[in-house]
């Protein structure tokens, strides 16, 4: 079956074709990112040619799959800290009030910087970031006095919530090859061991 590149779409078709939510076309389309124009009702249109052109052309092209697992470990992690069980672990006591505010926007790095890696193909080069938000985690834990072991309870808690988030969803998704899934967790463990190792090497060194 061809397909004609002039061919203008919808929203959601344009999104079904660069396999992401219509959020985020939306959000490119707005940015200047991804052509398109409006019709007389106000709706948007995209031409196929500039979808394609954009697939070939950008890293920015996570799975639809990848933003779903992201949205639901994020969910995860917002309704895991107000539980009363992480409020009486040790490591959750020994953080101010200040960390633990650090803490709920670094959880949104990480979730970030995993999409990004697992959108560029998750290539060694970006495990750069991992390292990073590794090494600002243990920063600003150690200044409220956590322990090494404490520091990496607190991280094994929050990647937890990532991983379960892949496995959920692997679960309610659609069949598909079971090497997809194994690939996308493995690369998802290479990023948050990355972190670790360097929070690790972060405490080693004071």
């Amino acid at each position: 079956m061809t397909t004609n590149k002039d061919e203008w779409v919808s929203l959601r078709h344009a999104a079904e074709v660069l396999g992401v939510h219509p959020a985020t076309v939306r959000n490119w389309a707005n940015e200047g990112k991804l052509p398109s124009r409006l019709t007389a009702g106000g709706h948007r249109r995209f031409l196929l040619s500039d979808l394609e052109r954009m697939i070939h052309t950008t890293s920015e092209l996570p799975p639809l799959e990848v933003q779903v697992i992201i949205q639901n470990a994020l969910g995860s992690t917002r309704m895991g800290v107000g539980d009363d069980d992480i409020s009486s672990t040790e490591w959750h006591k020994a953080m101010s009030e200040n960390t633990r505010n650090q803490m709920r926007q670094q959880g949104r790095n990480v979730l970030e910087g995993i999409r990004s890696y697992l959108a560029a193909g998750a290539p060694d080069r970006l495990l750069i970031t991992a390292i990073n938000l590794g090494k600002g985690y243990a920063e600003a834990l150690s200044k409220d006095g956590l322990t090494l072991p404490q520091a990496t309870r607190g991280f094994f808690y929050f990647s937890g919530f990532v991983v379960n988030a892949i496995l959920t969803w692997s679960e309610l998704a659609q069949p598909r090859n079971s090497i997809e899934w194994a690939t996308l967790l493995r690369q998802v463990n290479n990023f948050t061991n990355a972190m670790l190792l360097s929070i690790v090497e972060y405490y080693e060194e004071e």
